[in-house]
């Protein structure tokens, strides 16, 4: 047996210029949060983070709860901890199943000022907060309901050691914007239920680029902490280059060039293979028309084009899965198919998501 992960989440600043939603701290509150597994086990370990914060993070009280109970988190056998800035801690294992596919509850009581919380900030699911330490009540009556997830970068399960891991590493067509909030249906989680053996992680990052930061570290330099870091794994999925092509054009900045995507993309297929990984490419989804004004250029569509050609003839990944061609117009292939846009002309949304996970052939996947 050996100690995996049943889910992940990748984390950001609050601190960063360009900001998708409003950061917060919280005092003398409780923060309940849903984690929906990837992955299950008899027994687990939560990982809290504090990587991004400016003071150390007081946690008072904790609670995890799943459909065989709840339990109390303790630290060393301690019910608080104090976690300085850029650290991270690790939970005592706690005997309390979880299968594969469900949720776990986490909340958090948190005493002092905690300043802007390091979070995920569009996991398509509602973290819970209300006033007090409420961490052992079965319903929070009166919570306010916010789209976030704070200072959680995971939880580990106790596998067996043949047990398949993959990980989804890219942006927010993995992490789950244009999808139903709190319905579990993001492209990973379509995925996952396609899947007969093992499980896949998500790690996207909503806005996170392949080339620069924000938002979030860029792709190429949190590939080791979000991907290699991960006992167990196999394969890893990439979504990237939408916002390496958009986003420069909401702050009149020219997009990255084709030929500075495929160098990246071959620097990460090379550190995967290293690492002795298989490495599936997506090609990059159509945003033509996508909102606000700026993100969608003729540079950026031009691009996109060149490098999801090269994309589908290279051989230096594993495999491709083709979602560019599993979403776009037919008639329009720059515009996403308007039955599976979410709205903005730049995200999927539920039929949309389960196109996405569709595109990829599980014999290439191999799990």
């Amino acid at each position: 047996m050996m100690w995996s992960a049943g889910f992940r989440s990748a984390v950001i600043s609050p601190y960063e210029q360009i900001q998708l939603t409003e950061p917060r701290g919280f005092a003398d509150q409780t923060v309940r949060q849903v984690l929906h597994m990837a992955g299950g086990g008899e027994r687990l370990r939560v990982r809290l983070t504090n990587r991004y914060g400016r003071t150390p993070l007081t946690i008072a009280a904790a609670t995890v709860a799943t459909d065989h109970g709840q339990a109390t988190l303790t630290f060393d056998g301690a019910e608080r901890i104090v976690i300085p800035p850029a650290e991270e801690a690790v939970g005592d294992p706690l005997d309390l199943p979880v299968a594969p596919g469900a949720d776990l509850f986490l909340s958090l009581y948190l005493p002092e000022e905690t300043g802007l919380a390091t979070y995920s900030h569009k996991p398509a699911e509602n973290a819970q907060i209300v006033g007090g330490n409420h961490v052992s009540a079965a319903a929070l009556s009166e919570a306010e309901r916010v789209e976030g997830r704070f200072y959680v970068s995971g939880v580990d399960v106790l596998t067996p050691d043949d047990t398949a891991i993959a990980v989804a590493f890219g942006d927010s067509w993995f992490e789950g914007v244009g999808s139903t909030v709190g319905a579990n249906n993001r492209s990973v989680d379509f995925l996952n239920r396609r899947l007969k053996r093992g499980w896949v992680l998500n790690q996207g990052i909503a806005g996170n680029r392949l080339l620069r930061d924000e938002v979030g570290e860029h792709g190429l330099a949190r590939f080791d902490r979000d991907v290699l870091s991960i006992p167990g794994l196999t394969h890893v999925l990439v979504h990237f280059g939408i916002n390496d092509l958009g986003l420069p054009g909401m702050s009149g900045e020219p997009p990255a060039t084709s030929a500075a995507l495929i160098e990246g993309f071959t620097a990460l297929a090379h550190r995967a293979h290293k690492a002795g990984l298989k490495i599936l490419a997506a090609t990059i989804g159509p945003f033509a028309g996508a909102v606000p004004p700026g993100i969608s250029t003729p540079e950026g569509i031009a691009a996109r084009r060149e490098v999801n050609d090269w994309i589908r003839t290279t051989d230096t990944f594993d495999a491709f899965f083709d979602v560019a061609r599993a979403v776009e117009n037919p008639e329009a292939p720059d515009y996403i198919l308007p039955a599976l846009d979410s709205g903005d002309g730049m995200h999927l949304n539920d039929r949309g998501a389960q196109a996405m996970a569709n595109a990829v052939d599980l014999e290439t996947l191999g799990l």
